[in-house]
């Protein structure tokens, strides 16, 4: 017979007694019948009238983003699921007691059929529970990674020397007469640093001053693997090479 229409009672109703000892429409794990299900309720169902239906409503809610990727057949009609006939007709608080006749004594006196298939039946769902637990699990989160620009300073050798005629002269002005640091051996002993979560990017030579130019270079990490100040050091310990180095730029990825 399967589920009738959610939008009267009776349906409403009949999902309410369906759902009052499962926590899902098939089966022990979320499924395409919860999916269905769910999306042929126009709304939550009302929790004083259908508390199990409204619970129900509220799980699967939470499998939203996940609908897609559920087992089972997308194609089926939601009416295809639920009791059947004589489930329907039977309603739970008329069911007859344990023992209360004859057929149902016979029965426990060897050990009933149903037993069984209960504990059958925990075992296999404690199972499915643990596999997709598992598989939720497994859903790792990319890593959080920063896009950064370093500038790397070169030294160079200076000399004071006498800018101007000795009438006017008041002060000494320092400047650079080297431009000729190794800007090629800066760069490879720079990338030959290795750190887990650190990719070396492009690279380009940028003028400073008086024919001294600086390396300035990208690079990705992964943020909880590498902390810039560290790399920092890292690079400047090559002090035949590096004078200083600077976070030029960074932004998340």
């Amino acid at each position: 017979m399967g589920f009738a229409d959610f939008v009267t009672d009776a349906g409403l109703t009949m999902l309410e007694s369906w759902v009052t000892t499962r926590s899902y429409i098939s089966g022990y794990g979320p499924s395409q019948a919860d999916v269905t299900s769910f999306k042929a309720l126009p709304g939550p169902p009302k929790v004083e009238k259908y508390p199990h239906a409204w619970r129900w409503y509220k799980h699967i809610a939470s499998y939203q983003s996940e609908f897609s990727s559920l087992p089972g057949d997308p194609s089926k009609a939601y009416t295809t699921y639920g009791p059947d006939q004589s489930e329907v007709a039977l309603n739970p608080k008329d069911k007859p007691k344990a023992g209360a006749d004859e057929e149902d004594e016979d029965d426990d006196l060897f050990g009933s059929d149903d037993e069984s298939e209960d504990e059958e039946s925990k075992k296999k769902r404690e199972e499915n529970l643990a596999a997709y637990k598992k598989k939720k699990e497994g859903k790792t989160k990319p890593a959080a990674k920063s896009i950064v620009t370093l500038d790397v300073k070169p030294w160079g050798t200076y000399k004071v020397f006498e800018a101007f005629p000795s009438c006017f002269r008041t002060s000494k002005i320092i400047h650079p007469t080297d431009d000729e640091t190794d800007m090629k051996q800066l760069e490879e002993n720079l990338r030959s640093i290795e750190m887990d979560g650190l990719t070396w990017g492009a690279s380009k030579l940028v003028p400073l001053a008086f024919g001294i130019k600086k390396l300035q270079i990208n690079l990705v990490v992964e943020d909880e693997k590498v902390s810039i100040d560290e790399l920092q050091q890292k690079i400047e310990a090559d002090e035949d090479h590096v004078q200083s180095t600077d976070v030029a730029a960074m932004q998340k990825l």
